[in-house]
């Protein structure tokens, strides 16, 4: 039997040690396909690029080499053996992870994937994250196309590195095995699956949960360029950097993603293409309907 086709993207950019450390685990049981962006891509949700060309190339493996970012010891021992450099082939594109995800299933993959994954991302996508997550966005794509799609990112504290806190051997070997499972298995219709993994934690286990309700605030910083400003003109430029407090708004709760993260689990959160808010549709239904036969 030959092994699995899958693709590999993320949104931190192809040279990130996450995308790096999940393909040397994968390697080992799959044909591998990387097509990641060439740069940090955080945020981009399911943006595509409509505006202008985009442009993909092969990674030659010299160029490979010289830019693979050196991984903790730990994280090394997750593979004894390097991947065969015929079953690994790494492509970098100008675009968003969705449009690495179009281009690879319309113009690079050799066939349909078993399996799309995205990530590590250097930071968490739990809770209301998931709408933000250009990683996340990524899976919604190979979801929406029918492909069996998992993204994986690491929580990470405000100024912790990936580098400083890598994910350790056996979480990694865990992947491999959770990838096996969905390849021989598949998800459900319309169903793609969104993995958190704790930071510093030996590999204790998946819990499927649900998605926190949490929100951001003090989204906004001035930079220094604000903060110098003298000028009382109305009109001037201001300059602000994007950056935010998570509120967990359900701390007490037992099910949800950032609960099993607190216990050192990785929870799993199975995530919907459908957004219809299918709950609210009778009182809607009634009330709408109401109102209409009153005028």
């Amino acid at each position: 039997m030959s092994k699995a086709l899958i693709l590999i993207t993320n949104d931190d950019g192809w040279q990130a040690p996450g995308i790096q450390a999940l393909a040397r685990a994968i390697g080992p049981i799959a044909e591998l396909y990387v097509v990641a962006p060439d740069g940090p891509r955080s945020g981009a949700a399911c943006a595509i690029t409509c505006t202008e060309p985009v442009r993909y190339r092969l990674l030659p493996a010299d160029e490979l080499a010289q830019a693979t970012v050196p991984e903790h010891p730990e994280a090394k021992a997750c593979v004894e053996t390097q991947t065969d450099a015929d079953n690994v082939h790494w492509f970098v594109c100008s675009g968003t992870p969705v449009d690495c995800v179009k281009l690879a299933l319309h113009n690079i993959l050799p066939r349909r994937p078993d399996l799309l994954l995205s990530g590590i991302n250097a930071g968490d996508n739990a809770s209301i994250s998931v709408h933000y997550s250009g990683t996340m966005g990524a899976v919604l794509e190979g979801c929406m196309k029918g492909i069996p799609s998992i993204g994986l990112s690491l929580y990470l504290a405000r100024g912790q590195r990936y580098a400083e806190h890598p994910v350790g051997a056996d979480t990694l070997q865990a992947i491999a095995r959770l990838c096996q499972t969905v390849v021989q298995r598949g998800l459900p219709t319309g169903v793609c699956l969104n993995i958190n993994i704790p930071t510093d934690r030996p590999f204790r286990g998946w819990q499927v949960a649900r998605q926190a309700r949490g929100q951001w605030s003090a989204e906004w910083e001035p930079t220094a360029e604000e903060q110098q400003a003298q000028s009382d003109d109305p009109f001037r430029t201001h300059t602000f950097r994007l950056t935010g407090t998570f509120t967990d708004l359900e701390p007490e709760a037992t099910d949800t993603d950032f609960a099993a993260l607190r216990a050192g689990y990785c929870p799993v959160v199975p995530v919907g293409v459908d957004t219809t808010a299918h709950s609210a549709m009778q009182q809607l239904q009634s009330f709408i309907i109401h109102s209409e036969s009153n005028v």
